[in-house]
């Protein structure tokens, strides 16, 4: 495989560091600190874990180099004081022994830092928040200033002293220094604002000063927001423009993309294509002759050999996908390349559960993110069979985890295919990436010479007994909520009807029966949650008078904060109607009945109506099986949407956890 991805392996030399291949782990938050900003144990091992893996060097997550004032999480890193050293020392002496270089992100928060967790206003360039609704900061002043580029020389140094290879300067994504860069947010009238070559002074006296502290031969990386896609932001001509004024001491550019309110290019949408940055990085590295990593989307080997090869970047960062599979590098050398376990882009465990709800970070297809897969060394001492109805993802997680430490292992699924909903859902051409998930999980399941899969079978208490369970696995899913509403159930999913639930969309999807201009049309959807958003999504693009209709205050409850700032911009691009606090009374064949926040009813007519009111658990064969099954000798489980229709990264923790349940009945 080396050999096929050559461009990957070739290593790479800047300064006094050489990496063995070009593969970087982006800086990516975790929430895995210590509340007092030291590094934990647990983000240690998660971070050799990638090391193991075989990567050429990890950047670790930006670390704080004012404290509280800088902070941007609970439990961000810190680098502001000398005490910090000696777990970071560990990290690095950890990283090191299995060939990795490592670098670690300095950063201070600016306005992006938030007063309820420091106990003060943020500071930033000027009074704008990064980010609307944001709380508004307070203009630093000059000597202000020139403290804090004091603060990253001497967090440089740190840096150096606790064994680190390079340091990397966080210069966008709506941090301090991306705030005084961006006409956006910064509108100073002194030496600090207004031109060019002002609003890029705070970095170039941050990077001297940095350099100034650690010497000539020491790497220094700089991330930018090289287009920052908002209007009146900085555009890729503006970037080139302003690096000239601080590029000297640069090293490597890492060339990133967007703002906090264009999130969806700064930690990119799923659906971006693999390496869809690679010009920004070509741009700069043509401009300035300086070496150039990009990163976005790259999950495939190839795309990432293809970038290299064609000169666009030097190196290839990879973030949530080395979240997803630790091994990847490792995979692309050595292994099969359908082995890896590729990121899907959801956004949810990592930025959904970081940034929008302060959890540590997880992964949707990953269960072992911050764990590993030690368990594979494990082996049952016993015979252990372990039937499994339904091979949806949950399904097929819960079977290839059991048959992987040495269970007979059978799964009976009712459909001619495996996958599941995520395997349905895939078919929606911007949610094709998903499709990557289920596709991993059967490639894995078909490797296990003691995994039997049956498809085209419906599950039967005679089938199950004769198969002499030690445990169940229930992971039959979930069906679209259809509630008792007039007219509904008459109407929906009839052939030549014009009212569809999501799997009937999805059908007529597949069969190309939409026409790609739809203008003049109008597209009415029930339900303002993910699955809601997701017809929207496919249709307003195409031109259709699209409105959306949910009955509480909020359109998007609960999705993650990547996935909600694309959305809204899609939405307020293609002028979609948003109508919320708004119940749906009545289902006709060409309208929707619906009562307005006022009392009022109102009838919505359409050419094509949806009703995406969720998903429910769907249990066929649940009581029987209980009932069936109650004798102690036979352990029951029900994971995922059958427990509660819920997302992928609920099922496939529920299914690791069989784990716990061999080691409950001592097959392990």
């Amino acid at each position: 495989m080396k050999n096929e991805y050559k461009h990957i392996f070739e290593p790479f030399t800047v300064k006094r560091m050489t990496m063995k291949n070009r593969i970087v782990m982006t800086p990516m938050g975790t929430n895995y600190g210590e509340q007092n900003g030291e590094m934990s144990f647990l983000h240690i091992n998660y971070y050799e874990q990638r090391a193991k893996g075989g990567t050429g060097l990890i950047i670790v997550e930006n670390a704080s180099v004012f404290s509280p004032q800088g902070s941007n999480g609970t439990t961000q890193l810190r680098i502001d004081h000398d005490s910090y050293i000696p777990r970071l020392y560990k990290l690095c002496e950890t990283v090191h022994k299995h060939g990795a270089c490592i670098a670690i992100q300095i950063n201070h928060a600016g306005a992006s830092a938030q007063a309820q967790r420091t106990g003060i206003q943020p500071v930033s360039a000027s009074d704008i928040p990064s980010k609307e609704g944001g709380e508004i900061p307070r203009p630093l002043t000059k000597e202000e200033i020139l403290e804090i580029v004091e603060k990253y020389g001497k967090a440089a140094k740190r840096a150096q002293t606790a064994g680190f290879d390079a340091v990397e300067i966080h210069a966008g994504h709506s941090y301090l220094l991306s705030q005084f860069l961006s006409p956006l947010t910064n509108k100073r009238t002194d030496e600090f604002g207004g031109s060019p070559q002002n609003r890029a002074r705070f970095a170039k006296l941050v990077i001297e000063e940095v350099r100034r502290q650690v010497g000539p031969f020491f790497p220094i990386f700089v991330r930018l927001s090289a287009d920052e896609f908002m209007e009146g932001g900085n555009t890729l001509e503006d970037t080139l423009e302003y690096l000239q004024y601080f590029e000297k001491e640069v090293d490597v550019f890492d060339v990133s993309a967007g703002l906090n309110g264009s999130i969806q290019y700064q930690i990119d949408a799923n659906y971006l294509a693999d390496g869809w940055r690679s010009y920004m990085a070509k741009a700069v590295r043509e401009r300035y002759n300086k070496p150039c990593m990009t990163m976005g989307n790259i999950r495939d080997p190839r795309i990432a050999d293809d970038i290299l090869a064609r000169g666009d970047a030097d190196l290839i960062g990879i973030g949530r996908g080395l979240i997803a599979d630790p091994e990847w590098v490792n995979k692309v050398e050595f292994g099969d390349v359908q082995d890896i376990r590729k990121c899907i882009s959801c956004n949810i465990g990592c930025a959904g559960h970081r940034i929008g709800i302060n959890r540590p970070i997880r992964c949707t297809i990953n269960p072992g993110v911050n764990t590993g897969e030690d368990y594979r060394k494990k082996h049952v001492k016993r015979q252990c069979n372990v039937v499994v109805i339904g091979a949806g993802t949950a399904g097929l997680e819960a079977a290839c985890t059991a048959a992987e430490v040495g269970c007979t292992t059978f799964v009976i699924e009712k459909k001619p295919y495996l996958g599941g909903l995520a395997a349905e859902i895939s078919k929606i051409p911007d949610k094709n990436r998903l499709a990557d998930f289920p596709n991993y999980l059967i490639h894995r399941a078909e490797k296990m010479k003691n995994l039997f899969i049956f498809k085209n079978t419906e599950a039967t208490i005679e089938q199950i007994e004769s198969l002499h369970p030690d445990i169940i696995v229930n992971a039959t899913g979930s069906s679209p909520l259809l509630p008792p509403i007039k007219g509904l159930h008459d109407v929906i999913d009839k052939e030549n009807g014009k009212v569809s639930s999501i799997l009937n969309m999805i059908n007529h999807v597949v069969s190309c029966d939409y026409p790609e201009d739809m203008s003049g049309k109008k597209v009415v959807v029930i339900g303002g949650g993910a699955v809601g958003l997701d017809v929207v999504e496919y249709f307003a693009p195409r031109g259709a008078d699209v409105s959306i209709v949910e009955m509480m205050p909020i359109i998007g409850n609960g999705i993650d904060p990547v996935s909600k700032t694309g959305t809204f911009n899609l939405m307020e691009k293609h002028g979609v109607k948003q109508l919320t606090d708004t119940a749906l009374l009545e289902v006709k064949e060409n309208s929707f009945l619906v009562k307005n926040p006022d009392g009022s009813e109102e009838e919505l007519s359409f050419d094509y109506g949806f009703v995406c009111l969720g998903m429910r658990a769907n249990n066929p064969i649940l009581k029987q099986l209980q009932d069936n099954f109650d004798t102690g000798k036979t352990e029951i489980m029900n994971v995922g949407d059958s427990v509660r229709a819920r997302r992928i990264i609920e099922g496939t923790e529920e299914a690791r956890n069989i784990l716990n349940v061999l080691d409950k009945r001592d097959f392990i």
